[in-house]
């Protein structure tokens, strides 16, 4: 007897089986730890809820009006847009300055690179320890010490409510610059050398070749860049965490930090959600701002 032979939807039906069957572990860890505690986060904004009290007061949006009149909140807003725009204002130039320093052919330039990104993949941990000592504000700090050799009085930095924002802003660019510095080195090797020899033969200049060439083709590079680094520039927790704490009087103080201070400090988890959401409405919008006033000016040929 020949067996029969399944037919085509039949056999569709089986391979599409068999995909979902090798992407179910995938579904089920999206699912249960970024799907769910992020509808239950919004659950939670629209409560008033301790952790603790089994009882769940609904709210409805009480918290996220309290967000938007508490203070406090404004002050980290303050300080987080502060942050995000000086740090990655001043990454993305220097990044892009030692990215086109550490494309030429020299030797032991792997080094260099290496030395650069080591940062990136230090503990933030670790290196704030580190930079801890360094702004240290007595003569035991090695700033401090390295001013007084020049002749400059001893500085207080995560001690001064004018210079702690600066001074975390400082060791955010040294860690993140070499990520930003490989990304660019990727784009820059990618660019055919066609361009400039062509540029050349018209008689152009180093800087004309970085203005008329290699600027525009790493457009892309940058936007993604620019992207990546306010997305990130707006959850800035580690950093005021183990530097500052906060202080001094709030001027370190993020959106992300009081999120922590709100929710595991003073156990007001549903006024700690609503304000998580308001910072995914304001991360989203600066997103959605950048891409409508940057994506059309984002070249992928001259």
């Amino acid at each position: 007897m020949i067996p029969r032979v399944p037919s085509r939807r039949v056999r569709r039906l089986l391979e599409n089986l068999e995909a979902y069957a090798f992407l179910l572990p995938a579904i089920v860890v999206l699912g249960v730890f970024h799907l769910f505690p992020i509808v239950f986060a919004f659950f939670i904004s629209l409560l008033k809820w301790n952790m603790i009290d089994p009882v769940r007061p609904y709210v409805g949006l009480a918290n996220y009006v309290q967000a938007l009149q508490d203070d406090k909140f404004r002050t980290a807003l303050g300080n987080t847009t502060y942050y995000a725009f000086v740090s990655v204002g001043l990454a993305i130039p220097l990044a892009l300055f030692f990215a086109v320093l550490l494309n030429r052919k020299l030797r032991g330039m792997s080094w260099y690179r290496t030395a650069f990104f080591i940062p990136h993949v230090t503990s933030l941990a670790a290196a704030a320890m580190v930079w801890h000592w360094l702004y240290n504000p007595d003569q035991f700090g090695l700033l401090n010490y390295l001013l007084d050799k020049v002749g400059i009085p001893p500085q207080r930095w995560l001690l001064d409510p004018l210079q702690a924002m600066p001074a975390i802003i400082a060791v955010s660019i040294w860690s993140s610059l070499g990520r930003d510095i490989v990304i660019f080195l990727a784009g820059l090797q990618s660019i055919s050398q066609d361009y400039y020899e062509a540029a050349q033969i018209d008689g152009a200049n180093n800087w004309q070749l970085f203005r008329h060439v290699t600027w525009p083709l790493l457009s892309p590079t940058t936007y993604f860049i620019l992207i990546i680094s306010m997305i990130g520039a707006f959850k800035i927790f580690a950093l005021p965490l183990f530097l500052t704490g906060g202080g001094p009087i709030s001027k370190t103080l993020t959106i992300v930090y009081s999120i922590y201070q709100q929710g595991f400090q003073y156990f007001r988890m549903g006024y700690a959600s609503a304000q998580a959401y308001t910072l995914f409405a304001i991360i989203f919008l600066i997103t959605m701002l950048q891409r409508r006033v940057l994506a059309h000016r984002v070249h992928y040929d001259i």
